[in-house]
């Protein structure tokens, strides 16, 4: 696990299409394919002013992200988190996840209210769902909590 620098053309690129390929998953699984970083631009993913996490293979090559930025009220927002296809259930989710939750604070996060394996992971973490919400028709989306000491 480390810091990714999306300036670095190479990681950005990588990044960028593994979230494409993750949310194509995402889409099925929920039955939505408007999830907007579905649809982002290279550029417009770059702009977002997130702290990447990266889990990377030997030659440097991310394979898993998590991005994220402190909210106003000095959350931890996990805006994305998104596995390679093929790296899925090999522990990076967790892993990108336990390294976000060594930041101080609160942790929120949001997904596909369908979407079982996120869910899944984020109350395996003691997560607590605090609602759902509809941010466009179609989607609907579960949110998280995890208040710590």
């Amino acid at each position: 696990m480390r810091a990714l620098d999306l300036e670095d053309d190479r990681t950005a690129q990588a990044v960028h299409r593994i979230g494409l390929r993750a949310y194509r998953v995402e889409a099925e699984l929920i039955g939505f394919d408007g999830i907007p970083a579905l649809h982002e631009t290279l550029a417009q993913m770059r702009a977002e002013p997130l702290r990447w996490l990266g889990a990377v293979i030997p030659d440097g090559e991310p394979v898993a992200f998590l991005a994220w930025r402190r909210t106003p009220g000095g959350e931890v927002d996990i805006d994305r988190l998104c596995v390679d296809p093929g790296w899925f259930r090999k522990g990076l989710a967790g892993a990108l996840v336990d390294e976000v939750l060594r930041e101080d604070g609160p942790v929120i996060v949001s997904t596909g209210a369908a979407n079982t394996p996120a869910i899944t992971l984020y109350e395996r973490k003691g997560f607590v769902r605090t609602g759902t919400i509809s941010p466009a028709p179609g989607l609907d989306l579960a949110t998280f909590r995890l208040d710590r000491a």
